[in-house]
């Protein structure tokens, strides 16, 4: 789901609108639950809404341990957004904090699972019949929407089938419900409060009726899952009927998916990266530079052919040495402005890729490599904290930051400086002083 900043855009893209509208096929697909969005969702959790006294968040304003109360405190800038007292009032009718909302953001897959896990569900067989399905069946939108946004088709349906599977589930949940809960527990600060006031504008402008405002447990909506801001920024009319229908407009949602990217920085003609072999005596010092510099380096493309002639790229390697290695480029970045993991954003990539003719990953994971579990990915972050080489969350969830933290402890002690946590860097941090 993206990420997005609190600016409404009124009206955006207008002259797509013709083309897609002369081009599209508008039937809607789909049959069964997305695997990332399944491995998303889980089942209920128990949290318990203990009472507790009012904490403070990020603005320095004490939140209400009533949940209703707390609700009261948002009207004042819900009302500054434009928002009526009745839509304000139809929106919270009844909602009550929801404790599988709380559990499930304690369980992010894109950041726990073995990235080859991972991609084989991002790619599998039955992901890529519905994506080939759906590639055919919108071909001329995809087409338009590409011409349209200098987006690759590639990654627009990489993001539709990562997200709601092409479609075939797009979230049950009340987003006001997911957004409130969220907002009550400060969960990453004031984000979700501003997504639940942006809830309700989208609300007040009729977009959608109240009963259809469904969507994932962390309020994301639509076909490719946008944020209540993204959609007030981001979302366009695809179609040409005057109307920005992430929900039922395939058309709308692809060309909103691509707009967003674009504002985002997409670079045209740049691939979002390449598969490589690494030569023997690889010196791994080496992070980021031009292609050109690479293929002196001795870095070939996976499977043959050439690398690109122009652009810079940095080394990934999700699975450290003994794993594919990659070239990334300035698109794979903007891909992870829409999830911050570099899985979603490898699986977005390689969905797309097999599902416009690429090859499938050349290199060989280390499935057989022993992993380490939730208490030892803590204990890394931990003591490359205290070593001062890591200053993110300890939470066991491995991202950038930690990569490059594990890195930076590689190469001081003088180990292959992959950025990759296994069981022999997590013993040379226990013995590290």
């Amino acid at each position: 789901m993206p990420h997005c900043d609190r600016r409404a855009a009124r009206l955006r893209a207008s002259g797509i609108a013709g083309l897609i509208v002369a081009l599209a096929t508008l039937p809607l697909g789909g049959c069964i639950a997305s695997d990332a969005f399944a491995e998303r969702s889980g089942t209920s959790s128990g949290v318990q809404y203990a009472a507790r006294s009012a904490v403070e968040i990020g603005d320095n304003t004490a939140r209400p341990a009533d949940f209703r109360q707390y609700l009261e405190t948002l009207w004042p800038a819900a009302q500054a957004r434009g928002v009526t007292r009745a839509t304000f009032d139809s929106a919270f009718s009844g909602v009550t904090p929801d404790p599988e909302v709380i559990r499930l953001t304690k369980r992010q897959s894109e950041f726990v699972r073995p990235i080859w896990d991972y991609i084989d569900g991002a790619v599998s067989a039955q992901r890529i019949s519905l994506g080939e399905q759906a590639a055919r069946r919108h071909a001329s939108t995809l087409d338009a929407v590409e011409r349209a946004y200098g987006v690759p088709k590639s990654v627009v349906l990489g993001v539709w089938g990562m997200e709601t599977n092409f479609g075939s589930y797009t979230g049950s949940k009340d987003v006001f419900r997911s957004l409130a809960t969220l907002a009550h527990e400060g969960y990453r600060g004031n984000f979700f409060r501003d997504e639940l006031l942006a809830a309700l504008e989208v609300l007040q402008q009729g977009k959608i009726g109240r009963r259809d405002m469904k969507g994932s447990w962390a309020g994301a909506m639509g076909h490719t899952q946008f944020m209540p801001t993204s959609y007030l920024k981001y979302a366009v009319d695809g179609d040409g009927d005057g109307r920005r229908d992430i929900w039922n407009s395939i058309p709308d949602a692809l060309a909103s998916t691509a707009n967003y990217l674009r504002e985002h920085g997409w670079r045209p003609g740049l691939p979002w990266g390449v598969e490589v072999t690494l030569p023997q005596g690889f010196d791994f010092t080496n992070q980021e530079a031009p292609f050109s510099r690479w293929a002196s380096l001795g870095l070939r493309r996976a499977g043959g052919g050439n690398l690109p002639q122009s652009g810079e790229a940095k080394l990934f390697l999700p699975a450290g040495a003994s794993g594919p290695a990659f070239l990334v480029t300035h698109n794979f970045d903007v891909i992870k402005r829409y999830n911050s993991s570099d899985a979603y954003a490898k699986g977005v990539a390689q969905l797309g890729d097999r599902l416009t003719g690429g090859r499938g990953i050349q290199g060989s994971w280390p499935r057989n490599e022993p992993m380490l579990d939730a208490t030892q990915r803590r204990e890394v972050q931990d003591r490359l904290a205290a070593l001062g080489h890591y200053s993110g969350k300890t939470d066991g969830m491995f991202g950038s930051m930690t990569r490059e933290a594990v890195r930076q402890f590689q190469l001081q002690r003088g180990m292959t400086a992959d950025g990759y946590a296994n069981i022999a860097v997590l013993n040379a941090l226990r013995q590290a002083r």
